[in-house]
């Protein structure tokens, strides 16, 4: 910015964003013994704040992977299951993310919860869901979207969207409302198996609670509280 340059716009000038925390705290006695246990308390407070309007999609989630030279790339994906031996997503086993997950099976997830100031970061490993799992899932989807999964050679280029648009019309043609979807055997799921999951939750003054669980060879956990 020059001496010639008007004064940024407050609205719209990110340096001048700020947002106070007000939420309570959050101390180490208030811990599930396991992180899952602590993400379910989570996520139905999450759950709960959607049905309110409060918050969008609480399942929505950040997956962050890292191809063979070494460059990240994130996106959004949905949690479609949760439980002791981790979170469940689904995806195009030719996407972006699976390829990568596919030479690196290290991977982070953060759930973004914005409305209640709290943020859940888990790193952890990746490994596939079995067929029999994958088709269970695949039946509960909508029709549409399940020949979404057919019609999209995700992040491949494509001409232009109208060809998109063909291979899915082509697809409702074959496969009518009444008629079963095959489940596509390039499609399926990926467990991710946490090595660390970190709660955060936003305080007044910068000062947040952060409060990091770190697995144990033997299965248990340690938990460890971060310096904001």
């Amino acid at each position: 910015m020059t001496d010639r340059d008007p004064l940024p716009d407050p609205v719209l000038d990110p340096a001048a964003m700020r947002k106070q925390y007000r939420a309570d705290g959050f101390a180490e006695e208030d811990l599930a013994t396991h992180p899952m246990d602590q993400f379910a308390r989570w996520f139905e407070d999450a759950a709960r704040a959607a049905l309110h309007g409060t918050l969008y999609e609480p399942n929505a989630m950040v997956v962050s992977t890292v191809d063979e030279a070494g460059r990240p790339s994130s996106r959004t994906v949905l949690l479609k299951q949760y439980d002791t031996e981790g979170f469940v997503f689904y995806t195009n086993y030719g996407s972006r993310k699976a390829l990568d997950l596919a030479r690196n099976p290290h991977v982070s997830l953060l759930f973004p919860w914005h409305p209640l100031a709290r943020q859940v970061i888990v790193s952890g490993t990746a490994r596939r869901t079995g067929r029999d799992e994958t088709a269970a899932y695949f039946r509960t989807r909508p029709h549409g979207s399940q020949l979404g999964a057919w019609a999209s050679a995700q992040s491949t280029v494509i001409a232009s969207r109208s060809e998109l648009d063909a291979a899915y019309a082509e697809l409702e043609a074959r496969y009518p409302e009444d008629e079963q979807v095959p489940v596509p055997p390039h499609w399926g799921g990926f467990r991710i198996v946490p090595e660390t999951v970190e709660f955060w939750q936003g305080r007044a003054n910068r000062l947040h609670d952060r409060l990091r669980y770190t697995a144990r060879p033997d299965g248990t956990w340690t938990v460890e509280r971060l310096s904001p």
